[in-house]
């Protein structure tokens, strides 16, 4: 069984209160099963109203935690500047992963 995670991020306090990050959630989560994978809850990492210019980030940092376990084997995320609005922070994320 291939183990898959999720990561969503939005950033400003408008996109937060608009609940924007369910959206890409949802949108993440019909690729999981479209891709006949199952995502199990804690899996499910996001960061809601916080700026990808800051690498270290609460789900951010435990979704990296995970992957270091060894635990995930795969993740969706809606576009890299999710992870990072710095192309230096993607690869240093992409490397670790």
């Amino acid at each position: 069984m291939t183990t898959v995670a999720l990561y969503a991020r939005v950033s400003s306090r408008g996109q937060a209160q608009n609940n924007t990050i369910e959206s890409q959630i949802a949108e993440l989560k019909y690729r999981i099963a479209a891709d006949k994978h199952e995502l199990l809850d804690k899996y499910e990492f996001k960061n809601n109203g916080t700026s990808g210019w800051i690498l270290e980030r609460e789900g951010l940092d435990a979704l990296r935690d995970k992957i270091a376990e060894g635990e995930i084997d795969k993740i969706y995320i809606h576009s890299p500047d999710r992870l990072s609005r710095k192309s230096a922070h993607q690869m240093v994320l992409l490397e670790e992963f």
